[in-house]
């Protein structure tokens, strides 16, 4: 499976010391949960992953649960930090207060869980960082792929590339 070439930032950003909640935004489709998934299956921190897809908009409490739950694994594991993933937090109304809070709480409390928040809807998730969480997060935008990707992985033509596009998902249907 391809790496896309935002692989090794998001790597190098989740082995840094805690210090931002880290933001994946962009189209649907483009691999934000695979590239996540590849990063956490290379790194030694602990991590948990969760989707909101299926919550409830309005369970916004379901944000503190999963938080609570990656504490809790923290605490009982031998790491000094542990990951936290939430896919597709846009769902959730009024994610970003919430998120505040808990990063907030576990900044006072010195505990070394580490954030990351994916998400499709750009509008949405834009709002929240800056609204709620200006100073507290690093945003990586994930664009559809680019040539070098789309030929790495489905051997695309430039002609090819410019007449299908950068969408990997229709990729194996160009012969249909």
């Amino acid at each position: 499976m391809i790496k896309r070439d935002l692989f090794n930032v998001v790597k190098h950003l989740v082995s840094e010391p805690r210090s931002f909640i880290i933001s994946i935004s962009g189209p649907r489709q483009v691999g934000k949960t695979t590239l996540i998934n590849q990063v956490l299956q290379e790194t030694e921190i602990p991590s948990i992953y969760v989707s909101a897809d299926g919550v409830p908009a309005g369970n916004s409490f379901w944000i503190s649960q999963q938080w609570q739950t990656a504490r809790l694994q923290l605490s009982v594991s031998s790491g000094k930090s542990f990951i936290l993933v939430i896919d597709e937090i846009q769902k959730i109304e009024n994610w970003s207060e919430i998120v505040k809070m808990e990063w907030d709480a576990d900044s006072r409390n010195g505990v070394g869980l580490k954030v990351v928040v994916l998400g499709s809807s750009r509008l949405h998730i834009q709002k929240g960082l800056s609204e709620s969480l200006a100073g507290r997060f690093e945003e990586i935008y994930m664009p559809h792929w680019s040539f070098g990707e789309m030929e790495k992985a489905f051997d695309f033509s430039l002609e090819q590339y410019l007449w299908f596009g950068s969408y990997p998902g229709a990729a194996k249907l160009i012969k249909d």
